[in-house]
């Protein structure tokens, strides 16, 4: 059984759980100073699915900030790109987009063949610039984190965790905020094709400004979820949810009871590096598909957390 890290700042905070199981991993915390409000299960190995895609956008950031590609760069579509499984943009080999159009592609429709096309137009080929995630990910301390693709098609050499994942997130608030407005684009065109955001929050929850939904059988329905309140900005990461239901209802949960016992001062001061290790490598990500994708899917039932002193961290 893994250890929960119950951080007592989100009095009687509202999370949303499979019947028969515990929650999935979550974490909820301030992107500036690193601040965490409430940690459940932030090491426990997962596959983040299309949360992948964060990390292409950073690794593709970074070379736009080098200068190595320009937003008007062409991304041409190669043989690899077109076999990649959906999501997809669906150009035929050849077909090109600009670098600009492809991050929108990449951020609004989650298309897998458009994570491979940026990898090759970045880094010449899938396999260096895979290399290039796995290099970003050890310079930001995310120590769980294993890089396999661009876009997160199940691989069990793929995997990360709710800690990692913020980190990813808030070294993209922090080091690239000339890209914010990227992550509340909630449409894109391509040609005739309209494609809109799987990611519900940007559309009906106040304040909602990003990052990105995931979804494979194995990961369950995860999310990256931020918003900004009266200056103050939250970013709730949540894994292994059973529905986009139980998702949104889960990450609004944790963004709500976030803003409402927000202090600018934690009583604790827990950081995201602060926070004691939770749970071991050793056995691998979850693997969810029977329950999420089977014939028996279990349904959301909530429960509520209780007020826990935060536990010091361990050797």
């Amino acid at each position: 059984m893994l250890r929960r890290a119950g951080l007592g700042l989100l009095v009687g905070a509202v999370l949303m759980a499979p019947a028969g199981a515990s929650a999935g991993p979550a974490l909820v915390f301030e992107p500036y100073n690193g601040t965490v409000f409430y940690a459940e299960d932030p090491d426990a190995p997962w596959f983040p699915a299309s949360l992948t895609k964060l990390m292409t956008a950073y690794v593709t950031f970074q070379a736009l900030k080098e200068g190595t590609v320009k937003p008007d760069t062409k991304v041409v579509c190669s043989q690899n790109a077109t076999l990649q499984a959906p999501s997809k943009l669906g150009l035929p080999v050849g077909g090109e987009i600009t670098l600009d159009v492809a991050l929108k592609v990449l951020i609004v429709k989650s298309a897998n063949d458009v994570a491979v096309m940026i990898a090759e137009t970045v880094a010449g080929s899938e396999e260096a610039f895979v290399g290039r995630m796995n290099e970003a990910a050890r310079r930001l301390n995310m120590t769980r984190t294993s890089f396999a693709n661009p876009h997160g098609l199940p691989n069990d050499n793929q995997y990360s965790s709710a800690r990692d994942l913020a980190k990813l997130a808030r070294a993209i608030i922090i080091e690239f905020p000339e890209h914010a407005d990227l992550f509340t684009v909630t449409q894109v065109q391509v040609g005739k094709r309209v494609m809109r955001t799987h990611n519900g929050l940007l559309v009906n929850y106040p304040g909602a400004d990003g990052m990105k939904t995931g979804f494979i059988c194995d990961s369950g329905f995860n999310v990256v979820a931020s918003a900004t309140r009266e200056g103050r900005k939250l970013v709730a990461i949540v894994l292994g949810e059973p529905s986009t239901a139980s998702r949104r209802e889960r990450a609004v949960d944790l963004l709500d009871n976030g803003f409402k016992r927000y202090f600018w001062k934690s009583l604790f001061g827990t950081s995201l590096d602060g926070l004691a290790i939770q749970a071991s490598l050793s056995d691998g990500p979850t693997h969810l598909k029977d329950s999420v994708c089977g014939v028996s899917k279990p349904k959301a039932t909530r429960k509520r957390t209780v007020i826990r002193k935060a536990k010091p961290k361990t050797k």
